[in-house]
């Protein structure tokens, strides 16, 4: 049998598991960043998603999923941001130029050089690198609650849970705050504004790009799980432009009024959790 045609639209729709931010939170950030309207489907998603007949090929393995205007549906998480961030502008100034929806826009597509699609594309991988390099961070933090198994509950696993919340408190939670706060101070484009208080704010360019979104969630994410941890390593003042891109972030447009609709997700048993014993100052 084969899946069933699907006409075209303006519209996406975003196949995501219903009470809880999650994965899908992600895209529902750049969209709401660019204003770009969505609805979402909850209902019977792996019976949907896993099914060629009903979803298309190929099936998805899990949400978060996107249906995009063409009808056509597409899964992973960095996937669908790198696919959408140059129509919602969040591919850097000049990886948002391959944006190709709308005649427009595949006019100035059209009339790039070979040299500005090289670097347009380079610029969109750079900011996709950084993208999944946050969702590493994601998922380390996930792994603290869940070191043996997702499939296992946290009470099964406390005693082991409790060994890797140290380690990743006291090494790999500054590693990576480490990492992009070297990213922040070293970008080329705010440098020279250092004097600026959002200058060094600003991952890729000059402008928000779907890596800022991402650490944003992230550091919001840890920073629930690991409340204790992350105030210390905020007064410390060794990652002060990570947490102003935090700040910088939730005050963006779109993002800001996302934020005050109360529409947000809240985190519960999801990615994030929080659990006290798992915390502490080191």
């Amino acid at each position: 049998m084969s899946p069933p045609k699907r006409k075209r639209t303006d519209d996406y729709v975003l196949y995501y598991w219903p009470g809880l931010p999650g994965r899908g939170e992600y895209v529902r950030l750049a969209l709401e960043y660019a204003g770009i309207p969505y609805t979402e489907k909850s209902s019977n998603l792996m019976q949907i998603l896993s099914s060629p007949e009903k979803i298309g090929t190929p099936p998805h393995f899990a949400p978060p999923a996107l249906q995009l205007p063409s009808g056509r549906v597409i899964s992973q998480t960095a996937n669908i941001l790198n696919h959408i961030a140059p129509r919602c502008g969040l591919a850097g100034e000049w990886g948002s130029k391959l944006n190709t929806h709308g005649e427009d826009a595949r006019e100035t597509v059209r009339a790039l050089s070979e040299e500005e699609i090289e670097r347009a594309e380079e610029e969109r991988s750079v900011v996709n690198q950084l993208v999944m390099t946050a969702l590493d961070f994601q998922d380390e933090t996930h792994d603290v609650h869940h070191p043996i198994a997702s499939s296992l509950y946290y009470e099964d696993q406390k005693e082991e849970a409790a060994r890797a919340a140290k380690v990743f408190r006291e090494s790999r939670i500054p590693h990576f705050l480490e990492y992009f706060e070297k990213v922040l101070v070293s970008n080329p484009a705010t440098a020279k504004h250092a004097d600026n208080p959002h200058a060094q704010t600003y991952l890729v360019g000059a402008r928000t790009t779907t890596a800022d979104l991402i650490l944003f969630h992230v550091i919001d994410g840890v920073s629930y799980q690991f409340p204790k941890r992350m105030a210390n390593l905020k007064e410390s003042g060794k990652y002060d432009n990570v947490f102003k891109l935090h700040e910088r972030v939730q005050g963006e447009k779109g993002i800001k009024e996302y934020i005050a609709s109360g529409r947000r997700q809240k985190f519960g048993l999801g990615i994030f959790r929080h659990y006290a014993e798992l915390d502490g100052e080191e």
